[in-house]
């Protein structure tokens, strides 16, 4: 029979309900500690996401990641041939020994070398970075940050015309001559890439003793002063740069060329300016495809 509503139970019954209500009261408790604990684990999770996306900048629609913080160091005496792909998981390597040097001499080793299709990402390098990294062919080089470039931040050096490499993501800075070298042959893209007090941000060799022509392709790159050339082509050789969404910051005056040709050689003469901005056949953008702040 059912209790009435305000009816008094009975002893064994009030036991049972009291046994009852102290159990669900434990449940609750326990439920209650359990998404404490949850809801810790979450805010835990999202502080760490948070940390390791850091702070971020946008410039003309395209959203850069501040620069990261080092995870750890490595010294590197010896260069680091990757085949496949290597995480260094935002650790900084930086050179020792004989890869100890910072300057712009040519010949320089590199800290990283990679095999034709390798990737490397999620990497820092510091100072001294040596010859930075080479691509033997095709690679791909995703959230790689240069702090202070020595010879050249990375050289490609493929062979073949269909030859790709992609950067995509990072940054450089402190580069006194050039932070990407084309000595080889293909098409190089470089998007969502930042880079600041620089030479060139790209060049394709002007004095190469082999010579190929070569591609470029910039996209959604922020670029701030100082600075002198964003892309350098040889328009002899049937070099093309293809240029959109670039942002320059600090540079009011426009005294950064944005893509400058050049008439390449074999020799090892020094190349000769033949001059810059679009022209429709080897710099391949439009005055649009370039915005100032």
């Amino acid at each position: 029979m059912e209790t009435a509503s305000g009816a008094s139970a009975s002893p064994s019954a009030s036991a049972s309900a009291s046994a009852s209500a102290t159990k669900s009261a434990s449940a609750t408790a326990s439920a209650s500690a359990s998404a404490t604990k949850s809801a810790s684990a979450s805010a835990s999770s999202s502080a760490s996401a948070s940390a390791s996306a850091s702070a971020t900048s946008t410039s003309g629609g395209t959203t850069f990641a501040s620069w990261p913080t080092a995870t750890g160091e490595q010294a590197v005496s010896e260069t680091i041939e990757v085949s496949g792909t290597y995480d260094g998981s935002l650790k900084r390597f930086y050179g020792s020994g004989d890869l100890g040097g910072d300057g712009q001499d040519e010949g320089q080793d590199p800290i990283f070398k990679l095999a034709d299709g390798a990737v490397l990402k999620n990497v820092i390098l510091g100072s001294p970075a040596a010859d930075g990294v080479h691509c033997s062919g095709s690679c791909t080089l995703q959230n790689v940050w240069w702090e202070d470039v020595g010879e050249d931040a990375a050289t490609f050096k493929g062979k073949s015309a269909s030859a790709t490499y992609l950067v995509d993501g990072g940054g450089a800075r402190k580069a006194d001559d050039k932070v990407f070298q084309h000595n080889g042959a293909g098409t190089l893209t470089i998007k969502g890439f930042q880079v600041s007090d620089f030479g060139k941000l790209y060049r394709s060799c002007g004095n190469c003793s082999t010579q190929y022509t070569r591609h470029v392709v910039v996209s959604d790159v922020l670029v701030t002063s100082p600075g002198k050339v964003v892309v350098g082509i040889n328009s002899n050789y049937g070099d093309t740069a293809t240029l959109s969404g670039l942002t320059v910051v600090g540079d009011s005056d426009k005294d950064i060329t944005v893509c400058e040709r050049f008439k390449g050689n074999s020799s090892g003469a020094e190349p000769t300016e033949l001059g810059s901005g679009p022209d429709g056949t080897n710099c391949l953008y439009s005055e649009s495809d370039v915005t100032y702040q």
